[in-house]
This record gives C-alpha cells, structure tokens and sequence, in this order.
C-alpha cells in the first residue's frame, strides 16, 4: 500500500477530482450554494493566493484556467476548476492541477486541490 502511494508520488504528475475518487479529498465538492456565489469566492481565492495567477475565468462556460507556481524552485502548474450546476441544480465544483515539467509532482498536485477545497469550503461556510 505504501509503496503504491510512493510509485504514485513518482510517476504522476497531475490529479483531478472525481465523485467516484477513492481519496475522498479528490472527489470534488457539490454545494447548496448559487452558483454565482461559488464562482465569485473561487476566482477571488485564485487571485488572493501567493504564486497564482488567474489566467481566464469564464463564467458562461463554468471554466476557470490559472497558473500556480511552486514555493522553492518556482516551477509553474495549471490549474482548472470546472463550476456548473449538477441534475439536482446544486453547484458542482470540480477541479483538475498538473505539474508542466516532470513525471512525478510527489503529490503536489492532490495537495494543492484538497488545501482548496478545504479553503473553499471554509469561505462558504459549509463542512467539506
């Protein structure tokens, strides 16, 4: 099991959210929250946060692009936030971060989409 998360660590480079994801912190976040209020809070943060830097929101589409950089060697990451309402018109937040250089981000990747989700669920007032 350990040695799995190590070869994980090594060899991937990115990580989304899945509803199905066996990490309950990668599984993306559904809010009774208008989607409105979801969007404003998650462009905010992204351009709140040191090192990020909001490349394109676009509400219309429910896509949000950024770059976020990485604390020592300064190495720069995308990060995708996917936001549209599901089939019960509950607010969907789903959200995908990849490494641009490297095979393996030692988990960098699923760190930076729990710490946000955790983060946004704070601002919004609701447990994660």
């Amino acid at each position: 099991m350990v040695a799995m998360g190590l070869w994980r660590a090594l060899t991937q480079n990115s990580a989304q959210t899945q509803e199905t994801a066996e990490d309950p912190n990668l599984r993306g976040r559904t809010y009774v929250v208008p989607f409105a209020r979801v969007w404003d809070e998650i462009v905010s943060m992204v351009e709140s946060r040191p090192r990020w830097r909001l490349l394109r929101a676009d509400e219309a589409s429910g896509l949000i692009h950024a770059e976020a950089s990485s604390r020592v060697f300064r190495l720069v990451d995308d990060v995708r936030f996917k936001v549209k309402l599901d089939s019960n018109a509950l607010t969907r937040v789903d959200m995908w971060s990849a490494s641009r250089l490297g095979k393996g981000d030692l988990g960098t990747n699923a760190r930076r989409i729990a710490r946000f989700c955790r983060d946004l669920d704070q601002r919004l007032g609701v447990d994660g």
